[in-house]
């Protein structure tokens, strides 16, 4: 259970030496837009994999009168990623 708290520790001491430097205890710019765009092509991909499969399920009758899109393009997703990505940074 150590080994499993010391490798958490060790993750988020990686990512905050990413983002600040500690020599100047200044933001790295490059490690910020870095993170943030993995975060933002990380979310597109969940979003665009698991439309198909989760929101045909959810709202079976929604889909088949053409009220809700049974799959979305890569336009699409990358909004909705934008959209939970800048929701995101506003409760940080």
């Amino acid at each position: 259970m150590v080994a499993d708290s010391n490798k958490k520790v060790n993750f988020f001491t990686r990512i905050s030496n990413f983002l600040v430097s500690r020599e100047t205890k200044k933001v790295n710019a490059f490690g910020v837009v870095t993170f943030l765009l993995i975060g933002f092509f990380v979310t597109l991909l969940v979003i665009k994999g698991l439309w198909g499969f989760i929101i045909p399920d959810l709202f079976p009758g929604a889909v088949k009168q053409g009220l809700i899109a049974k799959s979305i393009s890569w336009a699409t997703a990358m909004k909705v990623a934008l959209l939970l990505v800048l929701l995101k940074a506003g409760r940080s």
